[in-house]
């Protein structure tokens, strides 16, 4: 994918380079070039940011439990020696 945007970009700037103002080149480079690669790559790595969000809240899920279950043995060392559960 980061090929076709780094052959597309070369084709740009070479529109801009042609262009017969430094204004419409530059309107060129931003509209043609930077605009629709920005939005192609955002999109098409849409799949990354979402297994990454996933597998960030998989990481706090097991955390909160390692927390958890962390507090209960504290709780139960805890306990005076003369009482028993049960």
């Amino acid at each position: 994918m980061f090929i076709v945007a780094i052959g597309w970009m070369y084709v740009v700037l070479m529109m801009s380079i042609a262009e017969e103002n430094a204004v419409a080149g530059v309107m060129t480079l931003i509209l043609y070039g930077l605009l629709p690669v920005a939005i192609l790559l955002y999109i098409s790595g849409g799949g990354k940011r979402k297994r990454r969000r996933i597998a960030e809240q998989q990481r706090q899920a097991e955390a909160a439990i390692a927390r958890v279950a962390a507090n209960d043995e504290q709780a139960v060392d805890k306990e005076p020696p003369g009482k028993s559960q049960g």
